[in-house]
C-alpha cells in the first residue's frame, strides 16, 4: 500500500530496490502537477508570469510529449502518434507550448493521464524485459543509446524543474501555495 501525503500525492517508498524508488519518485513528480492544476479552468489554464509565454496548459502538454517521446519514441523506437504525429516541429519547435492554449482543460489532461498511462506499460514492459539497463532503440549522432534507468531519471529531472515553475503559475492565479 502506498502512502499518502496531505496533498494525496504518493510518497515514494523509502526503503524499496532501484525500480521502485525510481518509478516512486517519477509518480509523486507527476501527482505534484496534478496537484498543482487540479479545479482549473481555461482561463486559468492559460495565465502566463511576468514575461515568460508558458502556461499551465502548455505544460500539460509539453510534459505528456515528453512522456511518449522517451517512454515510446527512444524506449522503443516507435514512430510517433496523434497529435504529435501531424506537427511540423521544424517550423514550430515549441508547437506543444503553443498550441495547448486552444485545447480545452478535459482535452489536455486526457492526453496527459493516457500518455502516463501509456508510458506505465511501455516501463513495466521495459522492465520485464531487461530492466533499468535496457537500452533505448534510438540513439544521438555519436551512437550512445541512453538506458531506461537515464530516462527514469531524466523524466523525475523534467517534472521536478516544471513543477516549480507550476508553482509560480498556480500561486499567480488563485493564490494556492503549496511546498
Amino acid at each position: 500500500m502506498t502512502d499518502l501525503d496531505d496533498y494525496g500525492r504518493p510518497e515514494p517508498p523509502p526503503a524499496a530496490d532501484e525500480v521502485a524508488t525510481l518509478l516512486g519518485f517519477l509518480d509523486y513528480q507527476r501527482a505534484t502537477l496534478a496537484w498543482k492544476i487540479a479545479g482549473l479552468d481555461a482561463a486559468a489554464l492559460r495565465s502566463t508570469v511576468a514575461a515568460s509565454s508558458m502556461t499551465l496548459a502548455g505544460m500539460l502538454k509539453h510534459l505528456a510529449y515528453i512522456e511518449q517521446w522517451w517512454f515510446s519514441e527512444w524506449l522503443f523506437g516507435r514512430d510517433p502518434t496523434p497529435p504529435w504525429d501531424g506537427v511540423d516541429w521544424e517550423a514550430d519547435p515549441d508547437w506543444e507550448w503553443h498550441s495547448a492554449t486552444s485545447d480545452r482543460p478535459e482535452e489536455l489532461l486526457a492526453l496527459w493521464q493516457e500518455t502516463m498511462a501509456r508510458s506505465r506499460s511501455l516501463v513495466s514492459d521495459a522492465l520485464a524485459d531487461g530492466g533499468l539497463g535496457t537500452l533505448g532503440r534510438r540513439s544521438w549522432p555519436d551512437g550512445r543509446r541512453p538506458s531506461l534507468r537515464w530516462m527514469i531519471c531524466h523524466m523525475i529531472e523534467e517534472y521536478a524543474r516544471h513543477n516549480g515553475h507550476a508553482d509560480l503559475l498556480r500561486e499567480s492565479v488563485d493564490g494556492l501555495t503549496g511546498e
